[in-house]
């Protein structure tokens, strides 16, 4: 009798750790990840961020789990192991994802005002504080020769307008003196051989901040993460010798510098980024759903998501023409990917 009951009690003890598994398992199969790199892990790009999920969900009835990083490296390798199905991240993310794992594929990216790919860049940017400007002149104009031995932030090692496009620049343009003529990636990676010292912000508005505060003399990032938070003050948008402001009610981390001002000493056009997808946890027909759906009128007319450049709210993406999301394959990032060779 005894043996009986413990018999269907144990039966019954499987039967449940089976109901659980297999309740698990269709939780997991009803669900999406995506995951967003530091720069766009603000509160002030939430409705932005639950804009895209809603559509997703919309399109593929699964739910999306927003996954917020303050790390690149977290969020590449989160995409490159499939514990996320879907990222949006720079184009060196991107590559660095995919030689982890070959099932990472470009989704869709923002397209340039034309609405295609043609003009489907953004902007590295050099910059300084408007105060020190013109130490960063040769012969009248700005050029980066004194850069040598600064205090200097990037974003991250991972960044592609936060680091390898600014430390190609400074290396194609440095390389032609005999002192410099070996310097290397490395060499700009942290301080005492090139610059005197080396920050890493996490994020574009980490290292703008970097520099704002007074903790670098020069700092790279990018003209779209700080879009929202600064407006220009002088000259013409993504011009080196344009000045930009930190808007008075400018949101975290900006609201501790408002008002200051800062000079381009170089610029420099860059790759637009992609979402991008892993299509070891993503179903190939949840990937084309999510394709056709984003490259839509629907969604380039929806003001949540490129929001109207005249518009007081902030989103991650600006319409001012005719942009747009578009289709692009794996090789339209070797431009990013020969800057490592």
């Amino acid at each position: 009798m005894k043996k009986t009951l413990l018999s269907v009690l144990s039966l019954l003890f499987l039967v449940s750790v089976l109901a659980a598994c297999t309740s698990s398992s269709a939780n997991s199969d009803d669900q999406l990840t995506m995951v967003w790199y530091p720069n766009e892990s603000g509160n002030d790009l939430k409705a932005a961020r639950d804009e895209i999920g809603k559509v997703i969900e919309e399109v593929t009835g699964k739910k999306v789990e927003h996954k917020l990083t303050t790390d690149y490296a977290v969020a590449i390798e989160t995409i490159a192991n499939g514990n996320a199905q879907l990222a949006f991240m720079g184009a060196q993310g991107y590559i660095e994802a995919k030689n982890k794992n070959n099932s990472i594929e470009p989704l869709i990216v923002p397209s340039g005002k034309s609405g295609t790919i043609d003009d489907a860049v953004y902007y590295s940017w050099l910059a300084v504080k408007k105060a020190d400007a013109d130490q960063y002149k040769v012969n009248g104009e700005y050029a980066i020769d004194n850069i040598v031995d600064s205090k200097f932030s990037f974003v991250s090692s991972s960044s592609t307008s936060g680091f390898k496009v600014p430390s190609n620049d400074v290396i194609a343009y440095f390389s032609q003196q005999d002192q410099w003529k070996d310097l290397t990636p490395e060499d700009l990676m942290e301080g005492g051989s090139f610059f005197n010292e080396v920050l890493y912000g996490d994020s574009h508005q980490g290292s703008a901040v970097n520099l704002l505060s007074g903790r670098a003399d020069v700092a790279a990032f990018c003209d779209t993460c700080v879009g929202n938070y600064i407006e220009i003050a002088e000259g013409e948008p993504n011009k080196t010798g344009s000045v930009y402001k930190v808007k008075a009610d400018a949101a975290e981390p900006f609201n501790t510098v408002p008002g200051e001002e800062f000079t381009l000493i170089n610029v420099t056009p860059v790759l637009n980024a992609p979402f991008a997808a892993n299509k070891d946890s993503l179903s190939e027909e949840d990937f084309k759903r999510i394709q056709e759906l984003m490259t839509s009128d629907d969604i380039a007319n929806n003001e949540k998501i490129f929001v109207p450049a005249d518009a007081e709210t902030t989103g991650l993406f600006t319409k001012s023409a005719d942009e747009r999301f578009v289709v692009v394959d794996d090789a339209w990032f070797d431009p990013i990917r020969e800057l490592s060779k």
